[in-house]
């Protein structure tokens, strides 16, 4: 999950709690502008800390898992020869 797709659950999950920007920023102690950049991507970096107090006042969690792996060029080069081989 990239930086635009999570600023846009945010977004989403904000957007349903019928809070504003300044409204979910000011309990978080963080400005409207830092949500507004976290929402549409352009924030630098945002720190673990301040992702999930976000995600606790939105009802969200974090998830971490495995990235999947991708296959080697040796895997695709012997997947390519059984389809050409038919086996």
């Amino acid at each position: 999950m990239n930086m635009h797709q999570i600023g846009a659950l945010l977004r989403r999950a904000r957007k349903a709690s019928g809070r504003s920007q300044a409204e979910l920023a000011k309990p978080l102690g963080m400005s409207r502008a830092t949500i507004s950049a976290i929402e549409n991507g352009t924030v630098g970096e945002i720190g673990v800390r301040k992702l999930m107090a976000l995600c606790a006042a939105l009802g969200l969690s974090i998830q971490v898992s495995a990235l999947e792996k991708r296959p080697t060029l040796f895997e695709l080069r012997e997947e390519n020869r059984g389809l050409k081989t038919g086996s």
